[in-house]
Order: C-alpha cells, then structure tokens, then sequence
C-alpha cells in the first residue's frame, strides 16, 4: 500500500513537472526566438538558419526554468493533496511526515544529477553546435536587405548604398565599400541583383573604381562589371562564448591554465569568468534538494490550522529568496576565494539547518 501511495505522488508530481516545464519552456523560448528574429532581419541569415539556432537554444532555456518549476510542482501537488484531504491517507497508512519528506529528497537528488548533466554537458554542446552552425551559414536572405536610400552594412567587409530604384526594378546610383580583398570603392550608374542557385552577385553598369591599396589610389571605369557576393560573411558573433565550451576545457583550463584551441585561448583575465560558468553548471544544481525541502515543509501543518496560510506563503517566499541568492551568487563567486566558499557552503548549510527545523517540528506534531 505504501508503495502504492508513493508511486501515485511521483507519477503526479511528474506529469505536473514535465508539462509545466515544457509549456514555460516554450512560451520562452518563442518570447527569445522573436529577439532572434534580427538574424533574418538585420544579419540576413535565412529561415532555416534561424529556425535550427533558435531551436538549439531550448536546453538552455529549459536549464534556467528546471528548479524553479520543481519547486512549483512539489509545492502545488502537496497544496492540491491537502485541499483533497489526500494527505491523510499517507498518515492513517502509516508514513511519517520524516519518512515521506526524505522520498522528496530522494527526487530531487535524480534531477540534481540530471540537472549537472544538463548544464555541463547538453546546453554547452547545443550551444556550441549553434554557434557552430551559424559560423558555418551564408546570409541568403541578404538580397531581400538591399533597399534603396538606406546604408546596407549586415556583411562583413562590406557597405552597399542605392539611391533609389526606377521603374524597371533596376537601381541607379550605387555606392558600395569592399574591403573584402583590398579596400576599394565602387560607383556605378546603374545595377542589379543576379541570384542563380547559391551563386548570388551584383551586375554593375558604367561606374567607377577606386582602389586604395598600400597608399596608392588608382581609378579604372568601366561598363559592366559582376561584383561576386557568394563569399559574404556575417557581422554576427560566431566566435564561440565561454558558456559554450565543454565542461572539460574550462576545468583544463581552470586548473592547467595552458589549454590553447583554434578558437579559445586560455587566459588569466577570463579566469574569473570561467570559475563562474563552472560554479553555474555544476554547483548551482545544489539548490535543488535545499528547494525540494522547503516545498515539503508544508506537510508540517494541516489546512485545519490558522498558520497554514502563513506558513504557505512563508514557504513560497523563502524558496523565492533561494532562487535569487542562487543566481546573484555566480556572479560575486569569483570576486575572491572567500566568496567562493562561502557561496558553495551557503545551499548545503542551509539546507541542514532547514531539514533539523522540519525535524524537529515533525517530532513535536
């Protein structure tokens, strides 16, 4: 009977933890991926690459929701328990609140483990892989960002401006900047686009070039030129982050202080930041149980007692506060070794100091 009831208030607690992340998830995930919306817009990276970046992020996103909404689902199905008088059938069969508080515990250690894979190991990787794929992406939605009477600078290298365009969809007077191979300016009357397959480039008619290379400057007119802008690269970042990289190399370079990779180099400046990114993924998981803990305290009153509101919203504050501490933490732990300690010390102290109050209020029922 009593495995029955524990499996019961786990497959509750489960559903009402995976839906919940999962639609909070979501609804993020689309308030973030409008924010990212500026690739296409302003960056001209097409569809596909902003669909497969911004759906990249969503481990991220699920890993900064994770606890909180444990939190959420423990506190609500314990409160809907109680509402339903469920709780009772848990101590009439015999479960002491000591015994039932500890099989919280129990879960939440999993999703602490989980959470420790998660954010050492899933959201970097998703994230490299992003940065990764948009490194590695052309910008074919450009064409759609050239407009006339407006500065074009989206490419690397680059900066096209067209008066205006007539009639016939053909642009007149256009000026563009190429610092590409060697700095030069180019003036033509007239142009347009040419799209053929992934080959994109601009056709130029009876203009002028200017090329400064070394100090000299040397004119050349001409009457058609085809000026190639398949190799257009973006202006977006796509030098991996810190909190892209594999756990391993930042704990390399934490210690070893002489890991050197084609697109990260090791310094003595970003220590500070790698000791924080560190602390994120796999110290800030902690929080969890010391969560779990204070959302199962509310089994130590009844619905039938004046201080059950009180002590809900005690509770609920309480777990708010843990929360904040737990983010504001990873930003002051580098600040020194003593900081450090105290920060990695703060979760489990508390959480000590929290289960022998419980204890002892359980021992007095």
């Amino acid at each position: 009977m009593k495995k029955l009831i524990f499996n019961k208030f786990y497959t509750n607690t489960t559903k009402f933890f995976l839906s919940t992340l999962l639609m909070v998830g979501i609804i993020v995930w689309t308030i973030q991926a409008v924010n990212y919306f500026d690739f296409v817009t302003e960056d001209g990276h097409g569809f596909k690459v902003y669909f497969i970046y911004t759906f990249l992020s969503f481990p991220k996103i699920i890993n900064r929701l994770l606890p909180f909404i444990f939190f959420i689902s423990v506190f609500y199905v314990l409160i809907g328990y109680e509402k339903r008088n469920e709780l009772n059938i848990f101590w009439i069969n015999g479960i002491n609140k000591i015994k039932f508080i500890n099989k919280i515990l129990i879960l939440s250690l999993f999703l602490t483990i989980f959470q420790i894979y998660l954010g050492s190991h899933l959201t970097p990787l998703s994230q490299f892989k992003a940065r990764d794929f948009l490194k590695n992406s052309n910008i074919d939605f450009f064409t759609s960002l050239v407009k006339p009477g407006k500065f074009i600078n989206v490419t690397k290298d680059m900066t096209i401006f067209i008066e205006k365009r007539n009639e016939n969809k053909i642009f007149e007077n256009i000026f563009i900047e190429d610092k590409r191979n060697i700095s030069r300016m180019i003036y033509a009357k007239k142009g347009n686009l040419v799209l053929n397959n992934e080959n994109k480039k601009f056709e130029l008619l009876d203009g002028k070039i200017i090329n400064n290379e070394k100090s000299n400057i040397n004119i050349f007119k001409f009457d058609k030129i085809n000026l190639d802008l398949s190799d257009l690269k973006t202006k977006t970042i796509t030098t991996p982050k810190i909190q892209e990289l594999k756990t391993l190399w930042l704990l390399k370079c934490f210690f070893n202080k002489n890991l050197d990779l084609a697109f990260f180099k090791c310094d003595k400046k970003i220590l500070p930041e790698i000791k924080e990114e560190l602390f994120k993924r796999i110290m800030k998981p902690l929080y969890i149980p010391l969560l779990a803990l204070i959302a199962g305290s509310i089994i130590i009153s009844s619905k039938q007692k004046k201080n059950y509101n009180i002590l809900k919203n005690l509770l609920f504050i309480f777990a708010f506060l843990v929360i904040i501490f737990s983010e504001i933490s990873s930003k002051y732990i580098a600040y020194s070794n003593e900081l450090f300690y105290f920060y990695f010390l703060m979760p489990l102290v508390t959480f000590a100091l929290t289960y022998f109050v419980f204890y002892k209020k359980c021992l007095n029922v």
